[in-house]
């Protein structure tokens, strides 16, 4: 405890008064609080003030026995039982039998959502771009549910009301309709750029990330219904396996380190390879002209006008060549000579990935750069998995192609012949290997193996080139860099598992578009939730810390008392231990939200009289 000295001027005159204040710990750090007031009078030399401090700590314990001055002890005396009666009066009689909390709420989850969200400045990155404080906050809940339950825009009115999310952000959403939802939606639109811009320059210095390196893959993402409205919303090449659905493709853009720099939605029936131009200008829209970066695309995208295209405006490339040409260094791969065994350690964004073993060897080109062949042993078995599968298919429909002929079934030589090019066209992978064809003599269709190209090509099983511009590189250095692309992979089964991007419910362009930026925005909070932690050593996914924090929760707690009165109190539970961790390793606060006390007193009824009727 100690004495402090506080003065008020009232209508030109100043008036003093001494306090007795002690040094508290509170959430937001160290408070004073006022033990009492010892009035007008100076309490002796400023030099005393600190022992005499301690005697009166002393005396407001009962240990009056340190006072030689009898005065002193009966003030000491008066002090603690003024002390004691203001305490009795602020207290209250609570009747432990009827105490009850309601309106549970789960709380932990959101509360680091909402902690990652200020941190990362998007609120104020949102209203750079325009949007309103109530626009921000449905923005923020719209995000934050697709980062928790990833509800529809019909269902989240309903998810944010059993959430603590209203208390975090001192919001009622009791009221809160989906067409409220759609429309923020309608404004969201237009601020896209602006948004992921602001997003992406924030992220580079908060987390101290490089632009040395980008990394752009695409992915498909499908419809339910006919999408009638949706120019965008073709039939395509669907990676999602539903070539039945009409579809959108979204081309992603990530630095190093697994952030989005940006996106953008292309029609459903795209080529991979005619997106390369669109994504350099989104590339410089976001973070400007990076000249002398390196960009890393996959084998759908590295046509030599591509590698042109990118080299005429100042980027380094690395790519993987398309599977065909792998026949091109058939002698360099069959050679024992030159291999480098490398251990392929698993992605940070891909937690269930193990560890494997990498064979790359160098081939240097002759206008500079370098092929990079690389093998990989769990290569070899997908690529035979993949061989023997399409072969037993192939070979069982030309069995029954033979059956249909042999039967007579089909006699038309021009359609026999039709068949036999459709057979080699739906298996292309295999087909090189067998002759089949029509017999002229005898009419019935022939399959021959050729052994010779079979055994050859099995030879090649678990290999692929990787091409870069760069001369300055290993080739160790080109695989490690080619392999980074697996976290825009992992970016997409984020977006489309737990995010649940897909599938669309949505008709209208401009909202299918900026549904797929509410679920980058929620990979936004999502890759900086998990790059803090594995920062600090925990490699652990969000969908486990979700889980961990599912039981730190907010609720009121009603306590009536004995005069009938009622006191409520809002607040969160006590952290457990493992919430602890979680939000000092993520440097969060524990107090979600702050205390918030009700008082309903004792109602009072009134004795009513009844007046006699007239007459």
């Amino acid at each position: 405890m100690f004495i402090k000295r506080t003065a008020k001027t009232t209508k030109g005159k100043t008036y003093f008064n001494h306090l007795l204040v002690e040094s508290i710990t509170t959430p937001k750090g160290p408070r004073h609080r006022v033990v009492c007031s010892l009035g007008s009078l100076d309490p002796g030399p400023k030099e005393e003030w600190v022992s005499l401090a301690k005697k009166l700590q002393a005396a407001l314990s009962g240990q009056q026995t340190v006072f030689d001055d009898p005065e002193m002890a009966e003030y000491a005396k008066q002090l603690r039982l003024s002390v004691n009666e203001e305490a009795a009066e602020t207290a209250i009689k609570v009747e432990p039998d009827k105490v009850t909390t309601e309106e549970v709420r789960e709380a932990g989850a959101v509360h680091i959502a909402h902690q990652m969200w200020n941190r990362l400045g998007m609120g104020e990155v949102l209203q750079e771009a325009g949007l309103s404080e109530r626009s921000c906050k449905l923005t923020e809940l719209m995000t934050i549910n697709r980062l928790m339950e990833a509800a529809s825009e019909h269902a989240a009115p309903d998810w944010v009301n059993r959430t603590a999310l209203p208390d975090i952000l001192g919001e009622d959403f009791s009221t809160l309709s989906d067409e409220s939802l759609y429309r923020n939606l309608d404004r969201l639109h237009p601020c896209r750029e602006s948004i992921e811009k602001g997003l992406a320059e924030r992220e580079r210095s908060l987390f101290n990330l490089e632009d040395s390196i980008f990394l752009y893959d695409l992915t498909s993402t499908y419809f339910e219904g006919a999408c009638t409205r949706n120019a965008q919303a073709k039939l395509g090449y669907s990676r999602d396996k539903r070539p039945d659905c009409k579809q959108v493709v979204v081309g992603l853009v990530l630095g190093r380190a697994g952030f989005p720099i940006g996106h953008e939605v292309f029609d459903g029936n795209t080529n991979d390879s005619t997106t390369v131009s669109d994504m350099l200008d989104l590339l410089e829209a976001r973070t400007g002209k990076r000249s002398g970066a390196t960009v890393v695309v996959d084998g759908g995208m590295s046509s030599q006008e591509n590698l042109d295209l990118l080299k005429a405006r100042g980027y380094h490339y690395v790519v993987a060549c398309k599977r065909q040409e792998r026949a091109n260094f058939f002698d360099e791969f069959v050679s024992q000579d030159g291999w480098e065994d490398l251990i392929r350690v698993p992605s940070p964004t891909n937690l269930y990935q193990k560890k494997t073993v990498v064979r790359v060897k160098a081939s240097r080109t002759e206008r500079g750069g370098m092929y990079a062949l690389c093998l990989g042993e769990k290569r070899i078995q997908k690529n035979r998995a993949i061989r023997e599968k399409q072969e037993n298919k192939f070979l069982v429909d030309v069995a029954k192609l033979q059956s249909r002929v042999a039967n007579g079934k089909v006699k038309d030589r021009d359609k026999i012949c039709e068949s036999i090019g459709r057979l080699k066209e739906r298996y292309s992978r295999v087909a090189r290997y067998y002759e089949v064809a029509l017999d002229p003599k005898s009419l019935m269709v022939t399959c021959l193996e050729d052994k010779r190209k079979k055994e050859k090509a099995a030879l090649l099983d678990g290999g692929y080139v990787l091409r870069t511009s760069r001369d300055d590189l290993s080739e160790d250095e080109v695989w490690r860099i080619y392999s980074l692309l697996t976290r825009v992979e992992s970016a997409f089964r984020d977006m489309k598992s737990p995010l649940m991007e897909r599938p669309i419910f949505h008709h209208l362009e401009n909202r299918v578009q900026t549904h797929i930026f509410i679920c980058v925005l929620a990979y936004h909070l999502l890759i900086a939730i998990e790059t803090t932690c594995r920062n600090k050593a925990l490699h652990t996914s969000w969908e486990t810390l979700r889980k961990q924090l599912s039981t730190h929760q907010i609720m009121t707690v009603v306590l009536p008392t004995t005069d009938g009165g009622i006191l409520t109190i809002r607040k969160a539970s006590t952290p457990e231990e493992i919430h602890k961790n979680i939000y000092t390793l993520l440097k969060v606060p524990e107090q979600i939200i702050t205390p918030v006390k009700t008082w309903h007193p004792r109602l009072v009824t009134e004795n009513v009289v009844n007046m006699p009727s007239a007459g």
